[in-house]
């Protein structure tokens, strides 16, 4: 599989994108033409500056309006053309793209356009070059795929070919099985690209929205489905127009860009095994089981202050590690309660994360059938694995680093009785911890800046067999914030991803005090949330102090009845409903600046996550934070 991608995709100069471009494994570059311009050295500078990176020039694009002209203008194109041509050689790429016309003078006819592009193709053959025509989702007289190939048919010239934009077919709603029908050999480069679903002018969602497969909700597997059945073996190329994209890091897009390519073909693969796909060879998606357990770094009194608030929600301290200072606290049994893990070492990567964040949760363990495949997997697809020395008599168990900086470990039936070889049981330690009734862990909230959200969902999606939901805007009195799950069909495994865009939400000032993105809450599951309020009550628990108001709309709304409304009221209980059943969700005190626990009763087939309540419990821990210019106690 030959990757590419344009330098219009990433931020930066041209030196910079490619750097970032090799660095992230791509094999060639479309050379988008402003970035060319734009640039002080000369073509051929330029093309030793690519090869020099291990690159090729895969495309110099975008022609525009060439085809279909009347005079003087046609004359003028061919001009132009020559001139494209003599700039492609010095560059050293035999492959340039013309989009569909979207001038005004533009004459229609398929018959014209033909002799146009046969007339360039003899041109470009002379010179050893090639010439690929694009449809445009809103050319003039040209935006259909079916029509470019009937233009390039006619053409009937080898220096002639079609260019196949996902974008451009896929936003018109064109039927991709029409592709299959396209000889491979005609086929002169593939570009990709996704989009989430938005109701705008074909043009602006394409110059602003577009994102890397997989990050968006258009159909580009089916649509690469379509293009392998052609027997197409050339360069996939992505061509991503994106605002954010233009402001974020060069290194970590380009990044995301190889990875989004190498989880789609693999896709690809395994839906179509009847067609040779040329893909490095990977373990299919895992499936997740389940939450195993979450650990935080923190120094010893921070951990004395998280101890006791765990306390109160019914942990207990279980089991002391052999060999270092680390504490297992439970809820439950080893096999399905919640394992809580607090490392206070001095030394290793927990250490360190404590240092640059303060107390956070810096690591998780997800359960799998397979470690050791789920570990091959996230590596094929670009993740870092992660390796910590570890002493005598202690499991190798293998892990990765997470987007944010953080480390995702992966339990197995190997591993799963790492509580048991590594840990011994406290004294005091309860056998089955009765505690409050608390389950499982339902989800685990991560916070990012906004502008890092796709990095994440693409991530989880391409290593995990996991579904990423619609997003969803939650009300901040600071700003918005943006918020998506990632989870597996059965519930085992939720992550709920939350984009902050300024430090004045709750989300980005969390961001701002931790230095970085984190996991800001944890919700735990419970059968019977008034039971387990009541319990944590006689614990010691605070729960979060929700306004009355909110409790005078929720009757309004919902038309709760009183006895319910009074217990909600009583134990500062959160409620929502939906066509599948209710949900319940009772929040903590915030701990140290902005992290907190929750703990949520899902009844029926209830799926969300509370969003109608978000702003009022936003507003309740706005209103317990330290106030600005005061030292952290």
């Amino acid at each position: 599989m030959k990757t590419s991608i344009a330098t219009v995709s990433i931020s930066g100069d041209l030196r910079e994108k490619l750097a970032a471009i090799a660095a992230a494994g791509f094999d060639g570059v479309e050379i988008f033409e402003q970035d060319f311009l734009a640039f002080d050295g000369t073509p051929a500078e330029v093309g030793r500056m690519v090869r020099d990176h291990g690159l090729a020039i895969t495309l110099f694009q975008p022609f525009r309006d060439f085809e279909g002209l009347p005079e003087p203008q046609r004359s003028r194109a061919f001009d132009r053309a020559e001139r494209k041509f003599d700039l492609m050689q010095e560059l050293g790429t035999d492959l340039m793209l013309v989009c569909s016309n979207v001038s005004p003078a533009a004459l229609g006819g398929i018959d014209r356009a033909a002799a146009d592009f046969r007339e360039l193709g003899e041109r470009a053959g002379k010179r050893g070059l090639r010439v690929g025509y694009e449809a445009l989702a809103w050319g003039r007289h040209i935006g259909d795929h079916r029509d470019a190939w009937e233009i390039v048919r006619r053409a009937d010239h080898p220096a002639i070919g079609l260019i196949l934009d996902s974008f451009h077919t896929l936003a018109r709603g064109i039927d991709v099985d029409t592709i299959r029908a396209i000889p491979g050999d005609r086929i002169f480069i593939v570009q990709l690209a996704d989009a989430p679903k938005m109701t705008m002018d074909l043009l602006s969602w394409s110059r602003h929205y577009r994102n890397m497969p997989g990050q968006g909700d258009l159909p580009v597997v089916d649509f690469m489905r379509a293009v392998a059945a052609t027997g197409y073996v050339g360069p996939l190329s992505l061509e991503i127009f994106n605002d954010q994209f233009r402001g974020g890091s060069p290194r970590s897009i380009a990044v995301d860009g190889r990875r989004s390519l190498v989880n789609l073909m693999d896709q690809v693969r395994r839906s179509e095994p009847a067609i040779a796909i040329d893909v490095p060879a990977m373990p299919e998606p895992v499936r997740v089981e389940g939450v195993a357990f979450v650990e935080f770094a923190a120094n010893e009194e921070e951990a004395g202050a998280l101890g006791s608030l765990l306390m109160t929600m019914g942990f207990a301290p279980h089991a002391r590690h052999r060999n270092k200072e680390v504490v297992l606290w439970r809820q439950g049994t080893a096999d399905d309660g919640i394992n809580i893990v607090i490392n206070t070492e001095h030394e290793g990567f927990a250490h360190s994360s404590y240092l640059v964040h303060g107390t956070n949760a810096y690591a998780f363990g997800i359960k799998v059938g397979d470690a050791d495949a789920t570990v091959a997997r996230a590596r094929a697809l670009g993740a870092e694995p992660f390796e910590q020395k570890h002493g005598p008599g202690e499991l190798a168990i293998p892990a990765i680093r997470g987007v944010g900086g953080g480390v995702i470990y992966f339990i197995d039936d190997r591993t799963n009785h790492v509580w048991d070889i590594e840990f011994e049981p406290l004294p005091q330690a309860p056998q089955t911890g009765q505690a409050v009734g608390l389950v499982g862990i339902d989800h685990v909230a991560q916070t990012m800046n906004y502008e890092e959200m796709l990095t994440w969902i693409l991530f989880y999606t391409a290593i995990f067999r996991m579904e990423k939901s619609p997003m969803v805007d939650v009300v901040d009195p600071g700003g918005l914030v943006r918020s998506q799950v990632v989870a597996s069909t059965d519930g085992a495994v939720r992550l709920t991803l939350n984009g902050a865009e300024n430090h004045k939400t709750l989300a980005g000032h969390f961001i701002a005090e931790s230095f970085g993105s984190s996991v800001q809450h944890l919700a735990f599951r419970t059968d019977d949330i008034f039971a387990s309020a009541a319990a944590m009550a006689e614990r010691g628990f605070r729960a979060l102090e929700i306004s009355p108001n909110y409790y005078d709309d929720l009757a309004a709304r919902f038309g709760i009845q009183p006895e319910l409304l009074d217990q909600l009221r009583t134990h500062n209980i959160l409620y929502d409903r939906d066509d599948g059943g209710e949900y319940f969700q009772v929040y903590s005190t915030n701990y140290s600046e902005g992290f907190f626990f929750e703990i949520v009763e899902r009844r029926g087939g209830y799926r969300g996550y509370g969003a109608a309540n978000a702003p009022f419990r936003i507003a309740a821990q706005k209103r317990q934070l330290r106030p600005p210019g005061l030292p952290r106690s």
